[in-house]
């Protein structure tokens, strides 16, 4: 039976193929929207966000980065074959023991992993809010997106590990060095773990002389001037 005569077949008896059904994503349920979210302290919003790579062999690596927002510290670059939802919700513990806080809130995508009941449940039970962005749209979550395109450039595109054991200590590597030894435009040209350190003093300090807040962003300016009058008299 030839192709025409059996569409000639399929036309008389009124058969038609059916269309294929688009899998309908989960979607994570948000406390505030993405869109109008901005970290105003250290520990207020960290982003989290999934990045892939191999090793010489073929095989999968997968990454898991977390951003603190505010200071752009990079918390976490955990490198595993495998990163599910109860992994991440591990991470996440690890660094609220390191740090003493759980982030105000999370900043992530829609995928799988992020809106598990684990994310769920972990969001609940320490009290975080969760800012889910809009399915395709990366840009609502620049800091993290920003931080992984300069871990690609930097590292994964010019780095070929032998094994998972390598990439997890050059990974690790780099990202202490991005965070104590790599300033940053937005920190007034301060490290990400100087920026913390000096905004957390500056807040005891604050607090200790009960006197007005002037916020984030004076303490900024006024550190940066510092820091120009120091550079131009080392210039001299």
């Amino acid at each position: 039976m030839n192709r025409k005569r059996t569409q000639r077949l399929w036309r008389e008896e009124g058969l038609r193929v059916p269309q294929r059904r688009r899998k309908r994503q989960r979607l994570g349920d948000s406390t505030v929207p993405a869109a109008r979210l901005r970290a105003e302290r250290p520990d207020h919003v960290w982003a989290l966000d999934y990045q892939f790579d191999q090793t010489a062999d073929g095989r999968l690596l997968k990454l898991l980065n977390v951003v603190d927002e505010f200071t752009r510290e990079a918390l976490a670059v955990e490198c595993r074959r495998r990163i599910d939802a109860d992994y991440t919700v591990t991470v996440l513990d690890r660094l609220v023991g390191e740090r003493g806080t759980a982030p105000a809130f999370i900043r992530c995508d829609n995928g799988p992993e992020l809106t598990a009941n684990a994310l769920r449940d972990w969001c609940r039970f320490s009290n975080a809010g969760s800012a889910y962005i809009e399915p395709g749209s990366p840009w609502q979550n620049p800091y993290v997106e920003s931080f992984g395109s300069r871990l690609r450039d930097e590292l994964l595109a010019v780095e070929l590990f032998s094994c998972l054991a390598e990439a997890q200590v050059v990974i690790e590597d780099w990202r202490q060095d991005y965070n104590h030894h790599r300033p940053h435009s937005a920190l007034g040209m301060m490290t990400p773990s100087a920026f913390s350190a000096g905004y957390r003093s500056y807040l005891q300090t604050i607090s200790e002389h009960l006197s007005p807040l002037g916020g984030s962003e004076q303490w900024l300016t006024e550190t940066t001037i510092n820091n120009q009058l120091l550079s131009q008299q080392v210039d001299r």
